[in-house]
């Protein structure tokens, strides 16, 4: 197996301050190494077509790797064109709690907020 790069590239997607909080706590909280990073990606699937990915993974070979505030990102390279400009929240009201995704390359989304159709 080839040896992962470690170059840092601009990120195609932002985090708010209040992602960044939450994704630093769940990181403490589970005792989630250094070695991983957030993976931000879709998947088909969904009630509009794609899903989002979010969750702490290891580097793969085909993933691009971005930092955002001291946290790094990776990202399969064929998913940049579904996420470019994306902004990851979190929600923490009465309403709800829980990721948000801003994203401006979705033509449509779900009432959930969770899959959305390009």
């Amino acid at each position: 197996m080839s040896e992962l790069k470690n170059a840092v590239s601009l990120s195609p997607i932002s985090l708010t301050e209040g992602a960044i909080r939450e994704l630093g706590r769940i990181k403490e909280e589970q005792n989630i190494s250094d070695d991983h990073g957030l993976r931000v990606g879709v998947k088909g699937g969904g009630c509009s077509g794609f899903s989002y990915i979010l969750g702490f993974d290891l580097q793969k070979e085909n993933d691009d790797v971005f930092e955002i505030s001291g946290i790094k990102v990776l990202m399969q390279k064929s998913h940049a064109i579904y996420l470019l400009g994306m902004e990851v929240d979190w929600e923490d009201g009465l309403n709800n709690r829980g990721f948000s995704f801003n994203n401006p390359n979705a033509s449509e989304t779900c009432g959930c907020g969770s899959s959305f159709s390009a």
